[in-house]
């Protein structure tokens, strides 16, 4: 029986990836497509991953500000979140690697990306801390689109034995948010989120980190705060892998 030579190439690639996942082979670096690698290489992680001084309520890029107070947005503002972090600005090489992760259905990186956020300052305490560790939901819609949610891949690599995958829940059908004007996104999510019932009493009086993969305006970080607030969470950090350098109107915008 002879095959296509499409159809060999495809299933050589199949066999491959198979292969070297079950014997845990090296791969190739992400970003400078290094081999043998990790899928992100530490002169990787070194080059594009340097820490950064960022607000600590909504982990905007300080720049050259000396202190680690908050940006003028948030100084004054009411804020659901007590503290947010993020590993990384969302820029290149993250943004390919994260729409690899994201939209082709590529879960493997999960784990690198978890790594990256678990060695930015303030992570790795925060989870320490944390009693709980949910994930920003996906819609149902979207779950069964995607196949796969990315915040909950990169909780459960962070934090498996405090994860809880059915704490919080998200409605309706949202519509993709890339692209979107801030006031879109604010209609998106307003009142989208909850505490399941069965799931309020493992929030209350708790310490929790919510993660998500990318946060924009922090619109839906921000919504989903509040829901977890509204059943009782006694303190909320935020953990994102990569932080949008928008202008700082938009920050207090997405406060209102």
């Amino acid at each position: 029986m002879t095959f296509p030579r499409q159809t060999k190439a495809l299933w050589a690639q199949s066999w491959g990836t198979g292969f070297r996942q079950l014997f845990k082979l090296p791969s190739v670096c992400q970003i400078c497509h290094a081999w043998p690698s990790q899928p992100v290489c530490a002169a990787c992680v070194e080059r594009f991953a340097q820490p950064s001084l960022r607000c600590p309520t909504c982990a905007l890029s300080l720049g050259a500000k000396k202190s680690h107070a908050a940006c003028l947005n948030c100084s004054g503002q009411e804020n659901p979140l007590d503290a947010c972090v993020a590993a990384v600005s969302y820029a290149f090489p993250w943004s390919e690697c994260i729409a690899r992760f994201k939209f082709q259905a590529d879960p493997s990186l999960a784990k690198a990306l978890a790594e990256l956020m678990r060695h930015a300052p303030w992570v790795e305490p925060a989870l320490d801390a944390a009693n709980l560790v949910v994930a920003m939901p996906l819609s149902p819609i979207r779950l069964r689109e995607r196949g796969f949610n990315q915040a909950f891949e990169l909780a459960r690599h962070l934090s498996p034995h405090k994860v809880d995958a059915h704490a919080l829940l998200r409605s309706g059908d949202s519509a993709h948010q890339v692209g979107a004007s801030r006031e879109d996104r604010l209609a998106q999510v307003r009142d989208t989120f909850w505490v399941a019932p069965e799931k309020i009493a493992k929030v209350r009086g708790q310490r929790v980190v919510l993660i998500d993969d990318v946060m924009t305006t922090g619109a839906s970080v921000y919504e989903a705060a509040r829901a977890l607030r509204a059943a009782g969470a006694a303190h909320i950090t935020g953990v994102v892998l990569a932080r949008t350098e928008v202008r700082q109107t938009h920050f207090a915008d997405a406060r209102q």
